[in-house]
């Protein structure tokens, strides 16, 4: 794997009081399990996470608000590092993410070392 880089998926989806059904949910492990799964195998995946729903929000003057961020009707709800040679092959990669079946959307970003 000559040449990777790191892509970080950011996931988004709009911000719902529904409660899935049991079946729903389990049908929602299974897609992300074969998603996260699949990039698994072929040995791209660096990490992943689910983001919670509580959290504060930090603003300049020093202000705290008990908040997370809502853009654009959506909310960050996970995030994933996979290693790629390009981030057209990492959007392709992105493409197959269960989200967007539930109507979310995936940022694909670069990522950039922190030197030291």
């Amino acid at each position: 794997m000559e040449n990777q880089k790191e892509f970080m998926f950011l996931f988004r989806m709009e911000p719902s009081n529904k409660q899935p059904t049991a079946a729903q949910i389990a049908t929602m492990q299974k897609e992300w399990g074969e998603f996260i799964g699949s990039i698994a195998l072929q040995a791209k995946l660096v990490s992943t996470s689910r983001i919670g729903f509580e959290g504060n929000l930090i603003y300049k003057d020093g202000r705290i608000e008990n908040n997370i961020n809502v853009s654009n009707n959506e909310i960050l709800s996970g995030n994933m590092v996979v290693k790629s040679s390009s981030l057209k092959d990492a959007t392709e990669m992105a493409k197959g993410c269960p989200i967007l079946t539930l109507g979310g959307s995936v940022e694909v970003r670069n990522v950039i070392p922190m030197e030291s």
